[in-house]
């Protein structure tokens, strides 16, 4: 014969909730079990179908306040507007996860484009205007630069994401880097469309190589050299791009860095 009564244990593991939420439940007003011997809770079996409501509207996002207003109200209208709600929050979230997929399939993409990278070698480049975001506080540890990448993320919730993206930079003065100061930074960015800095397109020297950002020293000489061959006049700042960094792998010598400034002919 089927059980009339379970007690608050019994509940908690059959539906793997904390007995801490059920008390929770109680005190909203949503549960209300009966007290046995010795004040313990028992739950009958018309506790269970609420528990499985609140257990499917939790997973959808729904909060405690839309549940407890469900229950007290309980009909078929009411259930259909619930139902209403519950699509139109299962669209939002298929939404979330399109653009979540597009941008994790981006950023394989940008590292698969990183596996065939020549590396040292200076390259001219036609980019478009690139909106970004901007700080303009420089900074000499690199663990400072975590904290202005933190602030950036927090100027946009949809750009959230680090891991394998090649949209986060420095920016090295042009006079720096002329005269050899070549990690001393003015700014950080974080190229996005909805940022309200832009980086002028046009014609751009560039660079990369592996390994340490201290290569800078022998890297950017080469590139101002190089435009200096060319009779190349530099138009910008030199804007230092990570493609891959310490969020993508703790090996120094996979990391990939690309130096580039604008240039006038």
């Amino acid at each position: 014969m089927m059980k009339k009564y379970f007690k608050i244990g019994e509940i908690s593991k059959m539906y793997h909730i904390g007995t801490d939420s059920l008390r929770y439940y109680e005190k909203l007003g949503i549960l209300k079990p009966r007290r046995g011997e010795n004040q313990y809770r028992l739950y009958r079996t018309e506790d269970i179908w609420r528990l499985n409501v609140i257990r499917e509207l939790r997973e959808l996002g729904f909060s405690m306040e839309q549940i407890g207003g469900y229950l007290k109200d309980h009909t078929v209208n009411t259930a259909k507007e619930l139902l209403k709600d519950e699509l139109r929050m299962i669209e939002a979230k298929q939404e979330k996860l399109r653009v979540l997929r597009k941008n994790v399939e981006e950023r394989v993409r940008m590292l698969t484009e990183c596996e065939n990278k020549e590396m040292g070698k200076a390259e001219l480049q036609r980019l478009p205007d690139r909106r970004c975001r901007y700080i303009d506080e420089g900074y000499q540890q690199d663990e400072e630069m975590d904290i202005l990448i933190k602030r950036l993320l927090n100027k946009n919730p949809k750009t959230q994401y680090i891991i394998g993206s090649n949209r986060i930079g420095s920016v090295i003065p042009a006079k720096s880097a002329k005269e050899g100061r070549c990690r001393e930074y003015s700014g950080v960015f974080m190229i996005d469309e909805e940022g309200k800095t832009v980086i002028p397109g046009g014609d751009y020297l560039t660079l990369s190589y592996r390994g340490d950002c201290d290569q800078n020293y022998d890297y950017l000489p080469r590139l101002l050299s190089f435009a200096k061959e060319k009779d190349y006049r530099i138009a910008s700042d030199v804007y230092e791009i990570l493609w891959v960094d310490i969020h993508v792998s703790e090996q120094v010598e996979e990391h990939i860095t690309e130096l580039q400034f604008r240039v006038a002919h």
